[in-house]
């Protein structure tokens, strides 16, 4: 089985409500998603609804992976520049798989998904991403073609007394 990946979905109550249960599910089973365990519903919504504005003024997007069951399994963000000098990347975030799903290889469906998707917007010609240090992401984003291009020591405070790195990330699309 596989996901469907679709670039700019309608988003639909369904829709929305998937993508909040799977964002709560991945911060809840340890995931770095902006949240640390445990979290709810009514906390991750309103981080999920400036996600969706972003959508709505165009300088959002939305790539969803439906399982077989058409539930939402993996999602990922593009932050797109608006800077005239940087329009020739996007960022990439809030990048998850429903825990009920990893050891699939969704993580790397979703990235090339990611990929194929940015090579489809106008100019595009990288990706950039950030993820948290101390959980080994950055190996795991680097067997997907990602370069470690920068580091920030301790710029992530998941709890008192445990900082973790801030990992920036590029994959050249070209």
């Amino acid at each position: 089985m596989s996901l469907t990946f679709t670039l700019d979905p309608a988003v639909t109550p369904a829709l929305r409500d998937g993508v909040l249960d799977l964002w709560t599910d991945v911060s809840n089973a340890g995931g770095a998603v902006g949240f640390v365990p445990p979290v709810t519903r009514e906390a991750v919504r309103p981080e999920l609804v400036r996600h969706l504005a972003g959508m709505a003024e165009g300088r959002t997007r939305l790539l969803t992976g439906l399982d077989e069951d058409g539930s939402v399994a993996a999602t990922a963000f593009f932050g797109l520049n608006t800077h005239r000098l940087m329009t020739h990347w996007v960022w990439l975030y809030t990048v998850m798989v429903h825990p009920r799903h990893q050891g699939k290889g969704y993580g790397r469906d979703l990235l090339a998904a990611a990929a194929d998707s940015a090579r489809r917007i106008e100019g595009v010609e990288a990706i950039r991403l950030t993820c948290r240090g101390g959980l080994g992401l950055e190996h795991f984003y680097g067997s997907c073609g990602y370069k470690e291009v920068g580091r920030v020591p301790g710029a992530i405070r998941v709890a008192p007394d445990d900082d973790r790195d801030d990992i920036t990330m590029l994959q050249p699309l070209t």
